[in-house]
């Protein structure tokens, strides 16, 4: 059983502040889809988690499993179990798919996986998500189509096995085969009862696959309501609107 739980949390860009006090406990088994309109803080919540640097966090708690996340480095939080599915994932050139998966998978368990483990996890892997072989011996996320570089985050997620897993709009760019075919490997994650996921959206599209056991709604940079599913089905008949307004 794991725990992820924020406090309170305080985030700042320069001398702006985006996060104005969140409160979130994520736990194994669930699954917790927050949801808001662009700018309401949603994508900053993830990144000040992980440990980006341009975030400042300026008061309040991250832990994990009651240990402290803020005090560790970025790799410590990876260590610890934290996996953060980004937005916009970044090209490393020269580093193929493959490489990249197995030096993952090291930095995390603290040792190299065995070769013939590895071959056979990654395989399998990419057979679910539907990836061709080929794409293992691209190089990393470079002139991916949007559809690719979700599927192999899902990739990431399937192979590293965290704690909890934080998806930044992973439906973000995905075509209705694409979402579907992502939306099984989420499932796939988190089927096991160790596992815990943070989903982050605009949209119900993705919700109507990955159904969440509780739903949150961010505007001005702090939870303004929580429910169930069906307070997604709310939100996509309604919008935000109401909740801009109130948080102004």
């Amino acid at each position: 059983m794991s725990t992820l739980e924020i406090r309170d949390l305080h985030v700042s860009v320069g001398d702006k502040e985006i996060l104005r006090g969140v409160d979130l406990k994520v736990s194994s088994g669930e699954t917790h889809a927050i949801m808001g309109p662009n700018g309401s803080g949603k994508s900053t919540l993830a990144y000040a988690v992980a440990g980006h640097p341009k975030y400042t966090i300026t008061s309040g708690s991250v832990l994990l499993d009651g240990e402290d996340l803020l005090s560790m480095s970025v790799d410590e939080r990876a260590r610890a179990g934290l996996f953060l599915a980004m937005q916009y994932p970044v090209e490393v050139p020269g580093v193929s798919v493959s490489n990249f998966l197995r030096s993952a998978i090291t930095a995390v368990r603290g040792e190299a996986p065995k070769l013939r483990e590895f071959a056979k996890d990654l395989k399998a892997g990419m057979d679910a998500l539907s990836i061709d072989p080929a794409f293992a011996q691209r190089n990393t996320n470079e002139g991916f189509s949007g559809g690719e570089k979700k599927r192999h985050e899902i990739l990431q997620l399937e192979l590293l096995k965290p704690k909890i897993a934080v998806l930044d709009e992973t439906d973000s760019g995905l075509d209705v085969d694409a979402l579907r075919v992502v939306s099984e490997g989420i499932n796939r994650f988190r089927s096991r009862e160790d596992t815990g996921v943070l989903l982050i959206t605009h949209y119900t599209r993705i919700l109507r696959y990955v159904t969440p056991d509780f739903v949150h709604v961010f505007a001005g940079g702090r939870v303004v309501e929580e429910g169930g599913p069906e307070l997604a089905e709310k939100l996509e008949a309604e919008g935000y609107e109401a909740y801009t307004k109130a948080s102004a």
